[in-house]
């Protein structure tokens, strides 16, 4: 599938399923407006992308949260392209899945990435889309945005997914497509305790697809499909078996662990 000449701006870039997403979208032949937030991990995506020349590729760190910031991203992207066909929004940050363990400013931030800045760029690149006459944009929520188990994690990913259907069913009298990724535990930051997590590039190749042949929500790895399912068929027994006290201690360890940790340095 050749994906020579399509424009895709990605926000969250500099994170593993963005970057791995970047790679995949260069290699393809997209030309690329590339946004995260400016710290480290954007400086080395930089530079391994920059030698593609501006002509292919724009580097923009940015604070997607900030509304003003996503309607320039995707403003800056339009005229330099000449057209926008693809949004990812692959920016995301992780919580404590214990919401009595997180801080009020982790609760606003998390709503903030996960959520609003999605909100943010979606808003802004309708139009855009609207006028050329249509676009793909891919959302890369969570499973735990259908299984509720991680606190305010979970609250912004339900939002992102709710969100993704209703801008779907508004988008779609434009021949705008909108789709939602769900990943289970890939190896990245996030999840920095677990071993023999699946490669990103998983949820990279699905992006690629969500755009080439698009569906309303794909879930990655594939396995993860019956466990959702499950848990939606059997809300009590999710219940009993995640309200169980064993299950609770399990599955914040590493995040207090790591709070620990924090605070001793």
């Amino acid at each position: 599938m050749s994906f020579e000449g399509r424009v895709a701006l990605i926000a969250g870039a500099s994170g593993a399923l963005g970057s791995a997403t970047a790679r995949l979208f260069a290699r393809r032949g997209a030309l690329l407006c590339l946004t995260g937030f400016p710290d480290a991990r954007f400086d080395a995506l930089a530079g391994e992308m920059r030698g593609l020349g501006e002509h292919r590729v724009l580097l923009r760190p940015a604070d997607i949260t900030q509304a003003e910031n996503a309607f320039d991203l995707v403003e800056e992207t339009r005229r330099h392209f000449g057209r926008l066909d693809v949004l990812v929004n692959a920016a995301g940050i992780g919580s404590p899945p214990a919401l009595a363990d997180c801080s009020a400013d982790e609760i606003t931030r998390v709503i903030a990435v996960n959520l609003t800045g999605p909100a943010y760029l979606m808003r802004a690149v309708l139009p855009v889309m609207r006028e050329q006459g249509g676009g793909s944009i891919v959302n890369v929520g969570s499973i735990a945005g259908e299984v509720g188990v991680m606190g305010i994690y979970s609250a912004s990913k339900f939002g992102l997914r709710g969100l993704t259907d209703s801008v779907r069913r508004e988008a779609r009298q434009w021949n705008v497509w909108v789709s939602l990724i769900q990943p289970g535990f890939v190896r990245s930051p996030m999840n920095p305790q677990m071993a023999n997590l699946p490669d990103p590039q998983i949820v990279a190749d699905a992006i690629l697809a969500a755009v080439m042949h698009p569906r309303r929500s794909r879930i990655v790895p594939a396995a993860y499909w019956w466990a959702v399912h499950a848990c939606s068929l059997l809300p009590g027994l999710t219940d009993l078996v995640f309200g169980n006290a064993r299950i609770q201690e399990r599955l914040n360890r590493d995040s207090r662990v790591e709070a620990a940790r924090r605070r001793d340095a």
